[in-house]
């Protein structure tokens, strides 16, 4: 499957449905599903390092006032997280390792997962 690296906070805005845009400053002929892999960094409540959702990439449509390109998206499928490492533009990801599974499902899987910054002593 096609996928594409996406900061772990986006993500998870994809699977609670308030981002339907993907911003970027190219384009691809492909439309049909896209694996979502969260990049390595560490983002306070996303899952680093996983791949975590399908989404179906609808139309791609070119601001010329911004100079980028939104990827219009719709959420298909939470998954099992599945480590994946990133990669520049889109990628091939083995439909082997790509497991759909129900919301709860998702949500016991990927909770120990989440990354929480500590808090530094002294700090309230």
């Amino acid at each position: 499957m096609k996928a594409l690296s996406v900061r772990g906070d986006y993500i998870m805005d994809m699977i609670a449905g308030k981002k339907k845009i993907e911003y970027r400053s190219w384009q691809t002929n492909y439309r049909g599903p896209l694996l979502m892999c969260s990049t390595a960094k560490k983002v306070a409540g996303a899952a680093p390092g996983y791949a975590l959702c399908v989404v179906n990439l609808k139309s791609i449509e070119y601001s010329s006032w911004e100079d980028l390109y939104y990827w219009h998206i719709e959420l298909a499928d939470v998954i099992k997280p599945v480590r994946v490492k990133g990669q520049l533009k889109l990628f091939n990801v083995d439909d082997n390792l790509i497991m759909p599974i129900s919301r709860k499902e998702f949500q016991l899987e990927v909770e120990p997962l989440i990354y929480m910054p500590r808090r530094r002593k002294g700090t309230e």
